[in-house]
């Protein structure tokens, strides 16, 4: 991978890590509200109060362990630091157990309203955190990523990747499906949000959707992914393990097991791609056309 035009980031393993952990909180404490609102879509319940001082609770425990993860980690406060997120993050994380209990199976059944939740909790909140990742690191958008290197040739260059992968993928995704279909007692079935996708009807949902599928996940994911984890674990002298590591968990966090083949080897397309440009818009680009692609296609589909 040195043949590339890529250079060396700056990104510290534990920035890169405290960035980690703290998207993962905001996509807990999407998971929250998602369930808030659930809950109170469908007949009153019992214990109402108990149910919202809760999910108030968890929310409150997930923002203290965001606080505690933007603050300096000096070596004299790493022990006390420590404690104090996995008290808050433990303790969230036992309300929203607990708001889960009481929930039960009798939530509100709005598919179109928990993607849009999930999205803004997982892509949306990434863009914000890498917003000040960037600041923490004296850099931003622009010289972080390569927005300005021969942008027009990275563009026009993910454009035309796109086109000629897009056929290469879908074909490796009708393969996967026909290799567990032969060789396992699996059924593969479609990602939940192809599912929600294909099941909403009404066109204002249907651009909000498209925007979240096309813009922002791509954005968002490439950031995370290629422009972030990558690059640290190939600074970390491991380029292998930096091509095939993010490549597969890219493919496994879509959390679908017909796509998991296809969506890898797009990843890995994605890394030779990155590499090549120092640009991550062609990337972005790629990732975008692909969606795009994808997500027209649902309405035209038998």
């Amino acid at each position: 991978m040195r043949m590339g035009r890529l250079p060396e980031k700056p990104w510290t393993v534990d920035a890169v890590f405290r960035l980690v952990v703290a998207i993962f909180i905001c996509v807990l404490m999407g998971a929250v509200v998602a369930a808030v609102i659930g809950y109170f879509g469908v007949a009153p319940h019992k214990s109402p109060a108990l149910f919202v001082g809760g999910a108030v609770g968890a929310l409150l425990l997930f923002a203290g362990a965001l606080v505690v993860l933007a603050r300096p980690w000096p070596l004299e406060k790493l022990l006390r630091n420590l404690l104090n997120f996995l008290l808050c993050a433990y303790g969230g994380f036992l309300l929203m157990f607990a708001i889960g209990r009481l929930s039960g199976s009798h939530t509100d059944q709005n598919t179109t309203l928990r993607a849009i939740i999930a999205v803004l909790s997982f892509q949306g909140a990434a863009l914000i955190l890498v917003h000040f990742f960037l600041r923490h690191h004296h850099t931003n958008w622009t010289e972080g990523f390569g927005f300005k290197v021969n942008t027009r040739r990275a563009l026009a260059l993910g454009l035309g990747v796109g086109l000629v992968v897009l056929p290469t993928v879908l074909a490796l995704q009708g393969l996967s499906i026909l290799v567990i279909e032969k060789l396992t007692p699996l059924h593969p079935q479609e990602q939940e949000a192809v599912e929600i996708l294909r099941a909403t009807e009404d066109w204002s949902s249907r651009i909000i959707l498209g925007i979240a599928t096309v813009i922002l996940a791509p954005i968002a994911e490439e950031v995370i992914f290629r422009g972030i984890l990558y690059p640290t674990i190939k600074r970390a002298g491991y380029p292998l393990a930096a091509l095939w590591g993010t490549s597969i968990l890219f493919g496994l966090i879509h959390l679908n097991i017909a796509t998991f083949v296809p969506l890898t080897f797009l990843a890995i397309v994605l890394v030779c791609l990155y590499e090549y440009t120092g640009n991550l818009l062609a990337c972005i680009t790629v990732h975008s056309f692909f969606n795009a692609a994808n997500f027209v296609a649902l309405y035209y589909q038998k």
